[in-house]
């Protein structure tokens, strides 16, 4: 019984009913694999314009998904999708997508990304380490409707099914997500972490959460 209790102990905390502040940690994605994942938990169901911004580290040089969410209608109703080439990346918006380059991801280090997309003019656009993309036209006037399902970790083919050879390794912090365009001075203070709006969607600072599989929520220390 004692051993049950302990192991119980372990698992709580990655299963946060309720906010939780998690400045200064980052969850580990450790391994390869199609089970492994973080939910993020929001109360929001409509989005008519979306910023998402998140800090990773990992060595991958494969394809790999950065940030995923689904909705009833699609299977990639927003993700940032990170493809072989080291300065490439996928932005969907309603199962479209749109091609990114120009900026290098970097091997081993920290990498800070936004994307943003406003269905009003249908301009979407990225920023790598505080450098902005050209702005590409995708899904005008599409509206993101039905409860979705965000997560980090895993690149969703479909609601709830994975593939490893698309997942996360690596370590990843101050994810954040809005329903509205971030203005560029905000962006450019989130990249710098200092004095920006936290997510209204998703907030990193008062997060609710459901880990499954090997992922390990633990500070980032001196290398961050």
């Amino acid at each position: 019984m004692s051993m049950l209790v302990f192991l119980v102990f372990l698992v709580l905390p990655l299963c946060a009913a309720f906010p939780q502040d998690l400045t200064d940690k980052m969850f580990t994605f450790p391994d390869q694999t199609n089970i492994a994942h973080v939910k993020l938990n929001t109360t929001y169901d409509t989005f008519k314009a979306v910023t998402v911004c998140l800090k990773s580290f990992t060595d991958l040089q494969r394809a790999h998904v950065l940030f995923s969410m689904t909705n009833p209608a699609n299977n990639h109703a927003f993700a940032i999708f990170k493809i072989s080439s080291t300065d490439s990346f996928y932005l969907h918006v309603a199962s479209y997508y749109l091609y990114f380059s120009g900026h290098q991801y970097k091997m081993n280090s920290w990498n800070h990304l936004c994307a943003t997309w406003d269905s009003k003019n249908g301009l979407a656009q990225m920023w790598v380490d505080g450098q902005p993309t050209t702005r590409k036209l995708i899904r005008p006037e599409e509206v993101l409707k039905g409860s979705p399902i965000i997560m980090i970790g895993q690149w969703q083919t479909s609601r709830g099914g994975f593939e490893t050879s698309q997942s996360f390794v690596g370590m990843m912090s101050e994810v954040h997500m809005w329903d509205y365009v971030l203005p560029s001075c905000e962006i450019q203070r989130y990249m710098i972490n200092r004095h920006f709006t936290p997510g209204n969607v998703v907030n990193w600072r008062a997060l609710e959460f459901d880990a499954v599989g090997k992922v390990v929520l633990e500070d980032i220390g001196c290398i961050y």
